[in-house]
């Protein structure tokens, strides 16, 4: 009779600042279910760890507050598991304190860093002093580092340098929330697993791309935090970055986590973002000022200050709310096409998408055709641009802009989109949390960030900071679509941004 194998122990998740906002949020309801929906383990182990005095009844208190307020409710079964097996430990970051949870983590652990981010060096480093990053007896240790991974590029390798000096490279989850999106891992598949699509991803088919992040909010609350990062620390070093890598990557030979990071590393090396010299037509920068935003579910506009009119922001601040960048990747697939990458506060919409130009077609002389109505018009937009887009948000959506014949007699065309929507998807209200959470207790990296692709992002942006050192952002109006960008960053014969608040789909044909 064969051996029975034990099952593996259960892992245990350590946060450190358990007592702060994230924690409630969105990492336990998260958390919560993940093992609601049979996802992780249902004798999954949390272990809070803070500064903050508080009891282990008092930490479940703020945690089950957390899922029924931000979770969607209780699922009992998978709380009355949760909190038997939680723990809360008191103590600051050095050695000797957190050498208290050394008894709660025998088993694969899971260390998560819910704290600002100049606290993810010395964390990591007391974490190892105390022994904690040891693997003994095949029980894993991993490290979570949310973003922002530093502040530039010297402090982005000042912190890998931290990180490294305790823990491998191997055991280090840098989390990028926007690859746990579902709209970016659909981004592969649509691509790789249609010929019709991967025939056309390259510099013959497509003439630009454009990466748009957009938001009507404003700091709501977060003015601390922001007015120390801007719109390309908070934004585009980080998430957008991830969108372009995705987007222009090579196809992996496999579906391994390695290797997908292996060539969105290539590809980032492969990138020219601005210079000294260029900077200023490279990179754009902006400040929102008075105006009206249309709010999600507000049923009207509502007035808006200006960023430096905002509580507690300095009246001299030179904070951007704004940027742009171009970007040019020199290799075969896309040599000759620009990237542009923008985000920004107080726009005139909420959007998030990946929008890639098509290069038109050679021309058909339609007009010459006979026709029983020869005067028709061709509704096919002001520059009959083709677009194939990925939308992350305000739905997930794969949208193909395209010119056909427009009904009725006569040789007249008008623009459709051929739509394919994810809205009802059993999986379509998980968050992004939820998916790198089970990636991470599954050790699948390939949907976090490894530390050479971190500091090759702060490479490109890094000239952008530097030259907007001096100076102050281009002024724009809140609500509108950001400020004008200077001549040559888009270049001729290219379609200008796309708006941040698409004008209704009902006006052109919709084949689903």
């Amino acid at each position: 009779m064969a051996p029975t194998v034990p099952p593996p122990p259960p892992p245990t998740l350590v946060i450190a600042g358990a007592s702060g906002d994230l924690t409630r949020r969105l990492l336990f309801p998260a958390i919560h279910r993940l093992v609601a929906d049979g996802l992780l383990p249902i004798d999954t182990r949390i272990v809070g760890y803070a500064i903050d005095e508080l009891t282990t009844g008092q930490f479940l208190d703020r945690l089950r507050h957390g899922v029924e307020e931000h979770g969607g409710g209780l699922d009992q079964r998978a709380w009355a598991a949760l909190s038997a097996n939680a723990a809360y430990v008191r103590g600051d970051l050095t050695p000797d304190a957190v050498e208290a949870l050394a008894p709660h983590t025998t088993g694969p652990s899971v260390f998560y860093l819910a704290l600002p981010p100049t606290l993810f060096g010395p964390a990591a480093a007391a974490l190892a002093d105390a022994g904690l990053a040891a693997e003994r007896d095949g029980n894993w240790r991993r490290l979570v580092v949310e973003k922002p991974f530093g502040t530039s590029l010297d402090t982005a390798n000042a912190l890998q340098a931290q990180l490294l000096a305790g823990w491998r490279e191997e055991q280090v989850f840098r989390i990028d929330h926007f690859l746990g999106k579902e709209t970016v891992q659909n981004l592969l598949v649509f691509r790789l697993a249609n010929r019709f699509v991967e025939a056309i991803w390259n510099n013959a088919s497509i003439a630009q791309v454009q990466i748009t992040a957009a938001e009507s909010l404003g700091l709501e609350g977060r003015w601390r935090y922001y007015d120390q990062a801007g719109a390309l620390r908070d934004m585009l070093q980080n998430h957008l970055m991830q969108l372009f890598a995705v987007t222009a990557m090579e196809p992996p030979s496999v579906w391994e986590g390695e290797t997908l990071r292996q060539h969105k590393v290539d590809v980032l090396r492969a990138t020219r973002g601005p210079t000294a010299d260029n900077a200023g037509i490279w990179a754009v920068r902006g400040r929102y000022t008075a105006g009206t935003v249309q709010r999600p579910g507000e049923p009207e506009p509502v007035a808006v200050p200006g960023y430096r009119e905002e509580p507690d922001i300095p009246p001299d601040t030179g904070t951007e709310t704004y940027a742009a960048l171009r970007l040019e990747v020199d290799n075969w697939r896309w040599q000759g096409v620009p990237f542009h990458l923008r985000s920004g506060k107080r726009l005139g919409g909420d959007l998030t998408e990946i929008a890639l130009q098509l290069r038109p077609a050679p021309r058909l002389h339609f007009e010459r055709t006979a026709s029983i109505d020869p005067g028709a018009d061709n509704d096919v937009g002001e520059d009959g641009s083709q677009w194939v887009v990925l939308r992350l948000r305000p739905d997930e959506t794969i949208e193909v802009h395209a010119v056909a014949k427009r009904a009725g007699l006569g040789m007249a065309l008008e623009r459709i989109t051929l739509t394919a929507t994810d809205h009802e998807a059993a999986a379509a209200d998980y968050s992004a949390y939820e998916q790198l959470l089970v990636d991470l207790v599954a050790g699948d990296r390939g949907l976090f960030v490894r530390g050479d692709e971190a500091l090759e992002a702060w490479r490109i942006c890094q000239p952008a900071l530097d030259a907007w050192a001096e100076g102050e952002p281009t002024p724009y109006t809140a609500g509108s679509e950001g400020p004008e960008p200077p001549l040559g960053f888009f270049e001729p014969g290219l379609a200008p941004w796309r708006p941040v608040a698409p004008p209704p789909s009902a006006d052109a044909a919709r084949v689903r």
